[in-house]
């Protein structure tokens, strides 16, 4: 025991002295051994507005951390069974983000020296004033407040950018979940290749929020929308002086990441020049700012994501063999929207759910006809598309239900569905090979649109039962 009644009349004395009230209820859990002086410690902090919670054994105050939300732990360092460097210690083992203030009455600067070390906020010497003990309750809560916000807004970084907001049932897409699943806790570099609008940057954020580098950085650089000079400093930083109008030094988006994921999106874009010097940061893991000598060492994940074939412009000398070889240590293929059309109904679903929750509006639905011509649809826009049908939909139609004659003319108007579909294929193509995919399609929407009923899907496509069902086999239709 360290207190001492002298110490605790002390107090008394300065409680009435006036100090700034705290404007939120703060959680405090003050562990001393002498009951007295522990009274008078609650007291004067309830005084000043705080949760107080006092606790004169040490192992009854670690067993109530586990079941409680407290913001900062106050404790008096000489005590008989557990002293407060032990608490300390216990503290920031399980509960990292609590401060920890130590009271002592045998204070030394090794002392001192020793629980900061071990993590402590603040290290104060009795007998103290009331202020000196306030001033650094007060900074402890506000950074046990910061800690609190920052763990809020990660958790709804998770909630918003998680595996769960990867919807779907098909086949390609838990494979794709098995994939996160497997690479999110290495640090192995990823290539997530795909059709723009299929989804690659919600699969790059889901990897880091599961990965243990979820506590650090996400930072998110699409390669085409600077060029190559301003890309430049964007990923490395510059000095001052470096070039007109770099006023400052500043950091670029590697060392902004550092510790976290870097997600470089349409990688494809950057300059060969570019090119080279991300290689050797993938090798080294290390560069120069632009204009500067010194090497700055960076621990980053790099997630590169592209919606061409790195393969054919390596090929084509275009994209380097080397730093191709580098990204794509793991690759995750991402299917397109119609080559997974059973993901759109949970798609759909998901979508006016959030509509109807970020703009506060009454839920609605579509029609089994107009989901029908969802289904059918081809997509070119994959997910972020479709995403925008249905909140297009969901914002200007009046009604409760979304019919047909509600969609955009490109879903409803057949003649502008098959333009769109011919537009989109390349200009050289094998024509019967093409041809016979266009009639699988034609199938496929067909008996969707008649809810699988082949009678109605041949009447549709008019031709005869016994021919769709030679169709069905011909192309591994499944048709019932």
């Amino acid at each position: 025991m360290e207190s001492s009644h002298e110490y605790a009349a002390l107090a008394m004395e300065q409680i009435r002295r006036p100090v700034t009230v705290m404007s939120e209820k703060t959680h405090l859990l003050v562990i001393d051994d002498e009951k007295n002086y522990l009274l008078v410690l609650q007291t004067l902090l309830e005084d000043e507005g705080y949760a107080v919670t006092a606790v004169s054994d040490p192992e009854t105050a670690l067993a109530f951390l586990n079941e409680s939300e407290v913001d900062v732990v106050v404790t008096d360092m000489k005590m008989p069974k557990v002293t407060g460097r032990e608490v300390l210690q216990r503290v920031k083992k399980n509960w990292l983000h609590i401060p920890v203030l130590i009271m002592t009455a045998f204070g030394s600067i090794e002392s001192a020296v020793e629980v900061m070390k071990y993590g402590a906020f603040d290290y104060i010497t009795k007998p103290f004033s009331n202020d000196e003990l306030l001033l650094s309750i007060h900074n402890a809560a506000e950074l046990s407040r910061t800690h609190r916000q920052y763990r809020l807004l990660l958790e709804s970084m998770e909630e918003r950018y998680g595996v769960h907001q990867i919807v779907g049932r098909s086949q390609a897409i838990r494979d794709v979940l098995v994939m996160i699943d497997r690479v999110a806790p290495s640090r192995s570099t990823l290539l997530i290749t795909g059709e723009s609008g299929t989804g690659k940057e919600l699969v790059a954020r889901a990897i880091h929020y599961i990965s243990p580098r979820k506590d650090k950085p996400f930072i998110s650089v699409n390669c085409m929308a600077l060029n190559a000079g301003v890309l430049e400093s964007e990923l490395f930083g510059h000095e001052k002086g470096s070039f007109t109008g770099a006023a400052a030094m500043r950091r670029g988006r590697f060392e902004q990441a550092d510790g976290g994921t870097l997600f470089l999106d349409e990688i494809a874009e950057l300059t060969l020049d570019l090119q080279v010097k991300l290689l050797r940061v993938l090798q080294e893991r290390s560069f120069e700012r632009v204009g500067g000598s010194e090497g700055v060492e960076v621990d980053i994940r790099v997630v590169a994501a592209t919606n061409k074939n790195l393969a054919a412009l390596v090929e084509q000398g275009a994209f380097r063999d080397d730093l191709y070889y580098r990204l794509n240590v793991v690759q995750i293929p991402l299917p397109p929207l119609r080559e997974r059309r059973e993901d759109i109904f949970p798609l759909v679903a998901h979508f006016m759910e959030k509509v109807t929750a970020e703009n506060n509006m009454s839920q609605k639905t579509f029609s089994a006809e107009a989901l029908n011509y969802l289904v059918g649809y081809e997509w070119p826009g994959n997910i972020r598309q479709l995403e925008n049908v249905v909140e297009s939909c969901m914002v200007l139609v009046p009604g409760a239900v979304i019919e047909v004659d509600n969609l955009p003319p490109e879903i409803r108007d057949e003649e502008a569905q098959f333009k769109s579909a011919v537009d989109l294929l390349p200009v050289q193509l094998d024509l019967a090979d093409t041809l016979e995919k266009i009639e699988a399609a034609l199938i496929r929407r067909a008996l969707v649109r008649s809810e699988l009923v082949q009678v109605k899907a041949a009447e549709c496509l008019g031709i005869s039962k016994s021919l769709l069902q030679y169709k069905l086999k011909k192309y591994g239709i499944t048709g019932h």
